[in-house]
């Protein structure tokens, strides 16, 4: 892909990627609570505004990685400072700056402890996943890929729930032994090429044997974030201990990553091996929907049952990336992002509520129709959002995923039907279960206004997506045709 250097009077990428880190560091100098909860929100507030720039700025018609930023940076290893983004990399980076003064406005009452701590790790953790979308080499990629466990480890294991030594340890791991085996495969790139510059690795007709090794080991990295089956066992223990920020920061940003990588680097470096795993990936995809499915009927557990939906929305998304299909490439990444904010927004509607009960299960948060009705109408829409009702944004997206599988593979295709099927079995079986409770009316509090304020930005990006996704689709469609045409000549 060409490169277009950054043409604007500042370094405008840079500063959306480092905004958040400087405000960590700020929040370190806070005297009290309330100060570091105001850096934090204004810090993400304005990279919000910053990112926006990008966009506006933004040229979708140009094939190649734009505000693009090249420095030297350790010449005897032909290392860079090297960052730069296109249309899929654009909207991921915006969904990131978008839930991340949500993510700070939804812990303002919740944590009471360690305050400054939290916000900081908060700020760090958006400093790296906008680096893990930007990166153009492949160290710096991985430092940014690193950058996001340790504060997402004690997001879990200092602010988490009662098992939260276990579920904190547990993604640590598997976390760990992704990056090794990511780690490997850049390894083998560089001694093969000689750089860890990304663009210079993207689109080389690599010996098919040496993709199928590479494509191994960054399939390994990229299926425990996603999570794939059967490499999803770390997900539930995390969200149900995290605390709510956690939960949206986990679900709607950092299993994205996974995706990203496949899309990104699979595709772009190791084509051909993609192609011939492709039925595996598939298959693996199919058995997520429909066993994340099942598992999400038989939930008591809101945070568990959500976590389990996880597992099948982001199998939609790898199957529409390995149908190999424009639909399915377009329905892959509007998934990606639908799953960011109506996921995001499930878990910040579960925080609301064990704000006010103290528990995650369904059968205590019972009759909220009658007390809550503003609440039970967000909550409505989200749940109508995730199994994909005509008129929301996840129906736009499993509808071009379904697309792509009937032009690839209908056999396999039949397989997906079952999947929003169940999705409306279990998001309706939660929403009568909170709503409606025979004789009995939960005395709650309704949403206060920050409530409010945080949810509704979610609203409209569920709406206008699901009414009006063409802004977006052209955003990305023509970086996903040069990453279709690699793999499949079209």
């Amino acid at each position: 892909m060409e490169l277009f250097l950054n043409q604007l009077p500042c370094d405008l990428l840079s500063i959306v990627i480092f905004l958040p880190l400087c405000g960590a560091f700020l929040v370190l100098l806070t005297k009290t609570d309330f100060q570091a909860k105001v850096i934090g929100l204004v810090a993400t507030l304005l990279n919000f505004g910053i990112s926006l720039l990008l966009l506006y700025h933004f040229k979708p018609s140009i094939l190649g990685f734009q505000f693009v930023e090249l420095k030297e940076w350790f010449p005897i290893l032909n290392l860079k400072y090297a960052v730069g983004i296109d249309g899929i990399s654009l909207v991921l980076v915006l969904l990131t700056t978008l839930l991340s003064p949500i993510c700070v406005l939804c812990s303002w009452k919740a944590i009471e402890e360690r305050v400054k701590s939290f916000i900081f790790c908060l700020l760090l953790m958006e400093t790296s996943m906008i680096g893990v979308f930007c990166a153009l080499d492949f160290v710096l990629f991985y430092l940014f890929w690193e950058g996001m466990l340790i504060p997402m480890y004690l997001l879990i294991a200092i602010w988490g729930g009662p098992k939260k030594d276990y579920a904190s340890l547990k993604f640590f791991i598997y976390t760990l032994v992704g990056s090794v085996f990511l780690l490997v495969a850049i390894i083998a790139l560089y001694l093969k090429e000689g750089t860890f510059f990304i663009p210079h690795l993207l689109f080389k007709e690599y010996d098919l044997r040496f993709q199928l090794w590479v494509f191994l080991a960054f399939s390994v990295a990229f299926a425990i974030k996603v999570p794939m089956f059967p490499f999803h066992t770390w997900l539930p223990a995390a969200h149900v201990e995290a605390p709510t920020a956690g939960s949206v920061f986990l679900a709607s940003i950092l299993l994205k990553m996974g995706t990203y990588g496949f899309l990104r680097f699979c595709f772009g470096i190791t084509p051909q091996a993609s192609l011939k795993m492709a039925p595996v990936i598939l298959v693996l995809s199919v058995i997520a929907i429909i066993y994340a499915g099942f598992l999400c009927l038989a939930q008591e557990d809101m945070k568990r049952l959500i976590a389990y939906s996880s597992v099948a929305h982001m199998g939609f998304v790898t199957f529409g990336l390995f149908t190999f299909k424009l639909w399915g490439f377009k329905g892959a990444m509007l998934q990606m992002l639908n799953h960011g904010l109506t996921t995001g927004a499930l878990f910040l509607c579960v925080g609301v509520l064990y704000e006010r009960t103290h528990s995650r299960l369904i059968v205590d948060n019972s009759g909220l129709g009658r007390s809550m009705p503003l609440f039970v109408g967000f909550l409505g829409l989200f749940c109508f959002s995730s199994f994909g009702f005509p008129g929301t944004n996840n129906f736009i997206g499993e509808l071009f995923v379904l697309l792509g599988a009937f032009e690839s593979n209908k056999a396999l295709a039949l397989f997906l039907i079952p999947g929003p099927v169940l999705g409306a079995a279990y998001m309706l079986r939660l929403l009568k279960r909170l709503v409606w409770k025979d004789g009995e009316v939960l005395p709650l509090k309704d949403l206060n206004l920050r409530e409010v304020i945080y949810l509704a930005p979610l609203v409209v990006g569920i709406i206008w997506i699901g009414f009006a996704p063409g802004g977006l689709i052209s955003l990305m469609e023509p970086s996903l045709k040069v990453f279709l045409q690699a793999v499949s000549g079209g």
